[in-house]
């Protein structure tokens, strides 16, 4: 692609969070921290689902590969940004920055249909328990998860397709810790009222209809668990979903924060943090939620450990 002058553009400058010197060690520790925690966090509910029978269930699936894209959503943006930090540069190469692009997008979709998806198999667990194993077999968990790829594979191609055919202007400064979509879309010199229209339009189909699916599913469930006549049976019930209730406020909450503050051309630092809570924040957070509030993962974490545990002490312990 080229500048408003017809110069071939070689690259892009992220500001990222401060341009502050003395706070960038800080950020770099604290980024990195961050992301380590995101993955060894993800990877270890991957690797307990894995382990365990028990949880080969459709609801565990689907969150072993929440947990697998949480992991790839952050080392999308999170690794490029502790080079710039540590190399003290700014710069991202124009291609680097289309695939951040495309990449954040595909993930950022991917955590949103997956949640969905976890969503209706809460919904039939609770509202048809008794079809539940033969509504959730192992075809449909498959499929939902592959239209779910598909869905945001060709959504996060054409934004990208629509952002090549911009052309930008000498000002090539990104406010941001990362190429984001909308970011980027404000820097060109070219119309992009089609890009503008697109992008919104893709926000509100694939973004609000599984909020929609999700509000709906969620007002069934809660009609269902109130026709428990036990106590118990009705805190069994939501006991199942809150989890689940927790990563679905914290990503959409983050997210519609996101963009309420990228409406605001005046509030580009706030929007950059609002960025930050649900790429980095969120992904990070989800595996204490999981585990934390659910005994079968918390469970089937701590037999994990202690078959890690017990091979290592079989493996060093010397032969008489």
């Amino acid at each position: 692609m080229v500048q408003g002058n017809n110069t071939p553009i070689s690259e892009f400058l992220l500001l990222g969070l401060s341009e502050v010197p003395e706070l960038q060690p800080l950020l770099f520790g604290l980024f990195l921290s961050m992301y380590l925690i995101t993955v060894l966090g993800n990877l270890l509910i991957i690797l307990a689902i894995s382990s365990d029978s028990h949880l080969h269930t459709p609801m565990y699936f689907f969150l072993s590969n929440l947990s697998l894209v949480d992991i790839c959503f952050t080392s999308t943006t999170i690794p490029k940004m502790l080079l710039n930090i540590q190399t003290q540069s700014k710069a991202i190469t124009y291609a680097g920055c289309i695939a951040q692009i495309y990449f954040s997008l595909l993930f950022a979709l991917l955590d949103n249909f997956l949640l969905t998806v976890m969503a209706y198999d809460r919904f039939v667990a609770i509202c048809h328990p008794l079809h539940y194993m033969g509504i959730m077999n192992p075809w449909l968990c498959g499929l939902l998860v592959l239209v779910s790829w598909i869905l945001s594979v060709l959504d996060s191609l054409l934004q990208c397709l629509m952002v090549l055919q911009l052309s930008f202007c000498p000002d090539l400064e990104i406010p941001h810790f990362f190429c984001e979509l909308n970011q980027l879309t404000q820097l060109a010199c070219s119309d992009n009222f089609l890009n503008n229209i697109v992008m919104y339009f893709a926000t509100l189909l694939l973004g609000g209809g599984p909020l929609a699916g999700i509000l709906y599913s969620y007002s069934k469930i809660v009609t269902s668990i109130r026709a428990i006549p036990s106590a118990q049976g009705k805190y069994k019930a939501f006991s199942t979903c809150a989890s689940h209730l927790s990563v679905v406020s914290l990503f959409y909450g983050t997210s519609l924060g996101m963009y309420l503050n990228s409406a605001n051309i005046h509030s580009s630092q706030s929007s950059a943090v609002a960025s930050m809570m649900y790429t980095v924040v969120t992904p990070m957070l989800n595996p204490f939620i999981y585990s934390l509030r659910n005994k079968d993962v918390e469970g089937s974490l701590k037999r994990f450990f202690v078959m890690i545990v017990t091979k290592g002490t079989i493996i060093l312990r010397p032969k008489k």
